[in-house]
């Protein structure tokens, strides 16, 4: 089984290959559910590192519905990451009626070939998965990232096994949210090949003007989460 760790900054991203993670995807702020990392921290990742790095372009949090601003900047990121040599693009839009984009989605993920192209937890918010998955298989998407329409994984497992089985090979159901070396097993005993967790642990910002903490991916954690799988 395959894990790719969520990382959220260098740190994060170093400790993912130190503790022998197979792929990452990187991001920004994950308090609201990543957004793109900034060039910078592309460019440190990418020049330091060997682990594969997928990469969330996402241009702010909030819905999944853009303006044609919006989505020029996501144009933009895509082929910085391919200028950079990241291995996959994570992304995806909706419709105003939480549906998916199908003509947008396919112009982002044509930009991003030859890289891999994972469809992100947008997929949490169609009203209808088992048709949204046969539209992304239709698009030539690599891979789902979803939780099972639920707030983690383990309580939407009965969908995302509904999802695997009707992908039958054709595109890759990756689990995500709320996995970690408690339940990562549920998740390989069912058959899925590849799951997505943090592995966060918070730091305390003592005396800091702002409230949210800092938070980065555990090595031990990671570990732990292999040992299991």
């Amino acid at each position: 089984m395959l894990l790719e760790i969520c990382t959220n900054s260098y740190q994060s991203a170093k400790n993912a290959q130190e503790a022998g993670a197979h792929r990452i995807e990187l991001c920004q702020e994950l308090s609201v559910g990543g957004i793109t990392p900034s060039y910078g921290l592309l460019k440190q990742v990418t020049d330091t590192l060997s682990i594969p790095v997928f990469v969330l372009i996402r241009p702010r949090s909030g819905n999944f519905v853009y303006t044609e601003e919006e989505f020029d900047i996501m144009k933009q990121d895509i082929q910085l990451c391919k200028n950079l040599g990241c291995a996959g693009i994570v992304s995806g839009i909706l419709n105003k009626d939480n549906t998916i984009d199908i003509e947008r989605t396919k112009e982002l993920l044509e930009l991003s070939r030859p890289l891999q192209f994972t469809f992100h937890r947008a997929f949490d918010c169609v009203k209808d998965p088992k048709n949204s998955l046969e539209q992304l298989i239709a698009l030539g998407v690599d891979r789902i990232l979803n939780s099972g329409l639920e707030t983690s994984a383990e309580k939407g497992l009965n969908l995302l096994k509904q999802l695997q089985e009707q992908a039958n090979g054709r595109i890759t159901i990756l689990a995500g949210s709320g996995i970690n070396s408690k339940n990562a097993k549920l998740f390989k005993e069912v058959g899925f090949n590849e799951i997505h967790a943090s592995a966060s642990t918070e730091i305390e910002c003592n005396g800091s003007l702002f409230s949210t903490s800092l938070t980065y991916s555990d090595t031990k954690k990671i570990k732990a989460l292999l040992d299991e799988i």
